[in-house]
């Protein structure tokens, strides 16, 4: 081939490549018409609604695995689900970093998918395998031998694997498939939009059919089964992600983004005794179009913790001995600067989302707890009362589109903002449903403990004939409370975070979720060691009918409503980021 041909075909290929810099899975850049677009995107959403139909098949019944297989106690097991989900949102923040700075976004789902599986198998081996199974109780339940230590530990090592690849690919996966589409390209920026939708939806199927298929078979043909079915899930999850792999578009790895934050408050720490000058325009910045910072725009200064604005104080030290070079560890730019002050902003935002985590988190718990001692059967049919998550998920399948179409239009007219609500409104009315529903729940243990007083059933630990479809309101309200925090939080942090660390504030979303089962899990083991001195069996004992569970949930609308009164204070408090405007570089999406 000449040189003439071999140019012009390289110069095709440009003019064929993605105008946003993607690679293909050989690094060569990435050809639109052979790579992307909804094909990808598609397998995609049907790798995490497969994934998410395996993890929610394990998830949504744990808690009575726990005590009717393993023979834990009731707060034993919910603290240990606890534990385990705020594992599996943990990891997140390990994949996202992994994907963004060094393995890239497909090979860092790959690895973690692959580690999904393998604690998929290894679970369904510990439910099916004798030597590895729990010892069965005797026939009238009389007796229940203890599980081995050796059984234990194999059992929460095959649910902490499973916690750290479902977590781990999950960042990736998300950001993967918003790369299938162009950013340059309008139409297919459009697209990109919509695959964030469907990128939910896919989760909130996946969610519902393991609330009501593999939960029914758990309760009524076996575990193994169940979690076998989970294991073909995550088969599933890992063949539909490799089939796209030749066609994936995929971006460049970054930068450490916590070496920024840690330049700054080092610059910060060594210039304390330098006076900062009252006008900020004497602060250091670059003079070309775009900051210093790589896929990030320019950041107007703001007046808070002006500690930090030493930092862009220069002083003839920043300087490189022998060199014109300003040391990056004693000089940093405004907008450096400024993506610090940003997180530090958010952080009290993102901190009173940990406690609607840790009400959220009861759902599948102490609701799933409270619903096994009530009434299952509807005309002949025993419903498991895990399953009853499902109406979360249908309030979230209904709670959605009428927001969009509802209360936004309703929200324009009466706050004359294009979004409806503000992104912390939003927030701030999730907070107030979650409440409504810690109260409604309180209210219905409350009838349900009268009912079993009133059948004599406070010995017995038997279910009382109060339905369990009284649990319906509860559930509905915690979807509701979900579509307006969780996806108004998912919005703030993005709009509100500088553009080369959107992906660390978007990983405080999981990681709040995570740390609010933390404090689920602390909480219960606070309130029972409070709460079971001497001859007292405490709010939460294994047989509910003898205990308090409507106090707990008193307690947490307490908690919530003190909650709802910082988030308030923060909301009122928060400035929002400003992006100099008038700095029109073209912006590199991190």
């Amino acid at each position: 081939m000449s040189f003439q041909e071999d140019n012009q075909k390289g110069k095709q290929l440009n003019r064929e490549a993605t105008g946003d810099g993607t690679l293909d899975l050989f690094g060569r850049p990435a050809v639109k018409c052979k790579t992307g677009g909804w094909f990808t995107s598609s397998l995609i959403l049907g790798t995490q609604g497969f994934a998410a139909v395996g993890y929610f098949g394990v998830c949504t019944n744990l808690i009575l695995y726990l005590t009717r297989v393993l023979h834990e106690g009731n707060a034993v097991a919910a603290n240990n689900v606890s534990n385990w989900i705020g594992t599996s949102y943990v990891t997140s923040l390990i994949g996202g970093f992994l994907g963004d700075a060094y393995l890239g976004r497909f090979w860092t789902a790959a690895v973690f998918l692959v580690i999904y599986l393998l604690g998929m198998v290894l679970l369904t081996l510990t439910a099916t395998v004798k030597a590895f199974k729990p010892p069965a109780c005797t026939r009238n339940q009389s007796f229940c031998p203890k599980t081995s230590p050796e059984k234990t530990t194999l059992l929460y090592v095959a649910l902490y694997i499973i916690a750290l690849g479902y977590g781990g690919h999950q960042p990736c996966l998300t950001s993967l498939g918003a790369d299938q589409f162009d950013k340059e390209d309008p139409k297919e920026q459009t697209e990109a939009t919509r695959f964030f939708s469907w990128y939910y939806m896919s989760i909130t199927f996946g969610a519902i059919t393991a609330g009501v298929l593999f939960v029914y078979v758990e309760d009524n043909i076996g575990w193994g089964v169940g979690f076998g079915l989970s294991t073909a899930a995550a088969v599933a999850a890992v063949v539909a992600f490799f089939i796209g792999a030749p066609r994936y578009r995929q971006q460049r790895t970054g930068g450490n983004p916590f070496t920024r934050v840690a330049q700054v408050f080092n610059a910060a720490l060594h210039k304390h005794h330098v006076k900062v000058p009252s006008d900020s325009s004497l602060l250091y910045e670059v003079d070309f179009k775009g900051s210093a910072i790589q896929g990030s725009r320019k950041i107007l200064h703001s007046d808070e913790f002006r500690y930090l604005d030493k930092a862009a104080t220069e002083i003839d030290s920043d300087t490189v001995a022998g060199t014109s070079e300003k040391n990056p560890w004693r000089l940093c730019t405004i907008t450096q600067v400024e993506e610090v002050k940003c997180i530090l902003r958010i952080l009290p935002i993102w901190a009173s989302s940990i406690l609607f985590s840790t009400l959220y988190t009861q759902m599948s718990t102490l609701f799933v707890e409270q619903g096994a001692t009530m009434n299952t059967h509807v005309a002949g049919f025993k419903i498991p009362p895990a399953s009853l998550s499902t109406f979360t998920m249908i309030s979230v399948l209904l709670s959605a589109p009428t927001y969009e179409y509802v209360v936004v239009p309703l929200g324009r007219k009466i706050t004359g903002n294009k979004r409806g609500l503000t992104s912390l409104q939003r927030m701030g009315v999730g907070l107030i449903v979650v409440t409504v529903a810690m109260i409604f729940a309180a209210l219905v243990e409350i009838f349900r403990l009268k009912s079993a007083r009133a059948h004599g059933l406070i010995d017995a630990a038997k279910p009382v004939p109060m339905s369990v479809f009284w649990q319906i309101p509860q559930y509905f309200l915690v979807g509701a409370s979900e579509v307006f925090t969780y996806i108004g939080q998912l919005d703030f942090f993005y709009e509100e975070s500088p553009d080369a660390i959107r992906s660390l504030s978007v990983a405080l979303s999981p990681t709040s979720f995570a740390l609010g089962n933390y404090v689920s899990s602390l909480l219960v083991t606070c309130v029972m060691e409070l709460t079971s001195k001497g001859a007292r069996l405490g709010w939460i004992p294994n047989n509910l009918n003898r205990g308090h569970l409507d106090y707990y949930f008193w307690l947490l609308s307490a908690i919530s409503i003190l909650n709802l009164a910082f988030y308030l204070a923060c909301a009122i408090w928060y400035k929002f980021i400003q992006i100099d405007r008038h700095d029109d570089a073209a912006r590199e999406e991190p």
